[in-house]
């Protein structure tokens, strides 16, 4: 299953793809699913993002699979988005020419190789306005919190625990940490989403593939910011692994995440329907979509809106609250990035204008 994204163009600024680029790669998939070379797909969006999901039996990283996302977003590009003069028309597309991968190319990907179970559920997250380590929280909440996931203390299949991949996304290394043993060096890694970023989780007693999320830093590729990197994550469920209710239980908080606003503040991760996938105040705040699939043979069957209940009205009414909390503090942190994440930004520009202006102090 592959689960890739871009942003190629949105109607209006920031806030929602056109509903011709979802229509021009649906085409583009369906051929490919008439050739034979992917079995299923689903294409959607959050937010300003085009969201490809596909279903075949190349494995993971294969070139034709990524060829196929990769020519969809150019060719989305160049007969869609110029045309119609869509806002960031190719925004994530960092690279000139294929070279066999869309990874360290600007598209952002999700990907696991697996067998069907007997009953495959799978749970696929998309999110807008911020970047990769927005699933830190919520993933170690499913895979490794008690209080989250009532089955690691009551099914013996998940009792031993899940195994976490965790990448430096700075210096481009990972290091495999296990729960609960190692709980609290995992935490000490993940509580800095903007460098250490969860890419994978297995359940430790048989390796069982459970998690896997996209990593790519734009800022980190283009060594400037050219637009959020608008992760996308995918969760396989129940029978040994987290119930869908579980899975869902960890964005019933609405954590806080950089992005929203140029990609430059921290805000509430709202979860959202499909029909409110779309980024409006401020550029934001930033949302999330869960859309539920039960797979057979390959075949997506659904999608189930999962965010699309009024369970969940509360925990929006809460993000709406911190929104306007934190948006009173304007351009002053804690709301805007720190510095570390600014320098991607045009706030170097303005520091080497004032920089003959500076004076010691005496």
């Amino acid at each position: 299953m592959s689960l890739i994204k871009a942003d190629v163009g949105s109607l209006a600024g920031h806030s929602i793809v056109h509903p011709k680029l979802i229509e021009f790669s649906k085409e583009k998939l369906r051929e490919a699913k008439e050739t034979g070379l992917i079995i299923d797909f689903f294409v959607f969006n959050a937010g300003d993002d085009l969201e490809l999901l596909m279903t075949h039996t190349k494995g993971e990283d294969n070139p034709e699979i990524h060829k196929l996302a990769w020519d969809t977003f150019v060719e989305a590009t160049s007969k869609v988005s110029r045309p119609l003069k869509l806002y960031g028309a190719g925004q994530d597309l960092l690279k000139e020419a294929f070279s066999g991968n869309v990874r360290g190319m600007g598209p952002g990907v999700a990907e696991m190789e697996f067998e069907e179970r007997p009953s495959e559920p799978i749970v696929v997250f998309a999110a807008d306005k911020t970047e990769p380590g927005a699933w830190n929280l919520p993933l170690f909440r499913i895979f490794a919190d008690p209080f989250n996931t009532a089955g690691l203390v009551i099914d013996p299949k998940m009792h031993g625990g899940f195994k976490f991949e965790v990448m430096d996304v700075i210096e481009n290394k990972t290091v495999i940490l296990n729960a609960p043993e190692e709980f609290y060096d995992i935490l000490a890694l993940i509580g800095t989403p903007s460098r250490y970023i969860i890419r994978r989780v297995w359940r430790k007693s048989d390796n069982l593939i459970a998690a896997a999320a996209s990593v790519t830093r734009l800022s980190l590729i283009a060594g400037k910011y050219v637009g959020k990197d608008d992760p996308v994550l995918i969760i396989r469920a129940q029978h040994g692994l987290p119930a869908v209710g579980e899975i869902l239980e960890a964005f019933a908080f609405p954590h806080m995440v950089a992005g929203w606003m140029r990609g430059s503040h921290v805000g509430p991760l709202m979860p959202v329907p499909l029909k409110y996938a779309k980024c409006t105040r401020f550029d934001g705040p930033p949302r999330v979509v869960a859309l539920g699939f039960q797979l057979h043979d390959g075949i997506l069957e659904g999608p189930n809106d999962l965010f699309d209940d009024p369970a969940f009205d509360y925990t929006r009414n809460t993000a709406q609250f911190i929104a306007e909390y934190i948006r009173r503090h304007g351009p002053f942190m804690p709301h805007r990035l720190g510095p570390e994440e600014m320098e991607y930004t045009t706030l170097p520009a303005v520091l080497k204008k004032l920089e003959d202006r500076f004076r010691e102090v005496t």
